[in-house]
């Protein structure tokens, strides 16, 4: 009885540690220029854990990702978008700490997922739409970059707000990419004492996250040398399509929640 104990124990850690280690390497290549990746990571380890456990666990992975894709990403972003989106996501933070306690996982889930499908649909089916780049205005900035630091702080969901506010502006590959990463790094470093503040980090919990760092920061120059190989087009096909599935997603965990 105690070998099959040991047995099973053994299979579960097998287990938590495949998927942790696949969920690592996914935020590491979203840091890297692969936006949406990232967002597999909490659905993924939570087939194994508690949705709010596995997000305590992965921001430090989401954080110090963040150093490495900054830096990869240092001299390529778009400056006015991140003018009015930084502010706004950090004032989204701040309404994700303060609402979590009452606020719904599933009906933000269900309500971004549904945006997310509908932007998609549109750009699709969308008639004569052409190749004029929107303008990034500060009235949906703001709007979007709230609701992407609030859906990061309550689901490590904020991409699908920020593609919706960014892709329209056609923005190069490099500059997208750029952006996104920038923009979380900041979002995710603010969200570290909040976290501290509503779930205390354990001395466990630290292990566990250390013993996941080199999965992450492998992934991040993976994300960054397949952001460079793939051609523009795929690459915003490939940021559409992960758009699309990450919100069927969020959408489909609301359902079942």
């Amino acid at each position: 009885m105690r070998d099959e104990v040991k047995k099973s124990l053994f299979m579960e850690f097998n287990h938590y540690l495949v998927l942790a280690s696949m969920a690592a390497m996914l935020i590491g290549m979203s840091k890297g220029g692969l936006p949406m990746v990232g967002m597999m990571s909490v659905p993924l380890l939570s087939l194994v854990m508690s949705p709010v456990k596995a997000a305590v666990l992965l921001l430090p992975l989401f954080v110090i990702s963040d150093v490495v894709g900054v830096w990869l990403y240092r001299r390529q972003y778009s400056a006015i978008n991140l003018k009015i989106l930084v502010p706004a996501g950090l004032v989204g933070v701040f309404v994700g700490w303060y609402t979590a306690s009452f606020i719904s996982e599933s009906m933000i889930k269900f309500i971004i997922g549904l945006v997310g499908v509908g932007f998609c649909l549109q750009t699709w089916f969308k008639r004569g739409q052409g190749d004029v780049a929107a303008p990034a205005t500060l009235t949906k900035g703001i709007f979007w970059g709230g609701m992407a630091g609030f859906t990061s702080f309550i689901a490590h969901a904020g991409g699908p707000p920020f593609q919706i506010f960014v892709l329209p502006q056609k923005l190069s590959k490099a500059e997208f990419a750029g952006t996104a990463t920038i923009l979380f790094a900041i979002i995710n470093f603010s969200k570290i004492l909040p976290y501290q503040n509503l779930s205390p980090y354990s001395l466990d919990d630290l292990m566990q996250a250390a013993v996941l760092v080199p999965f992450a920061l492998t992934g991040t120059f993976l994300g960054a040398y397949l952001t460079r190989r793939i051609a523009d087009v795929w690459f915003f096909k490939f940021v559409q399509a992960s758009l699309f599935a990450v919100s069927l997603k969020l959408i489909w965990d609301a359902a079942i929640a």
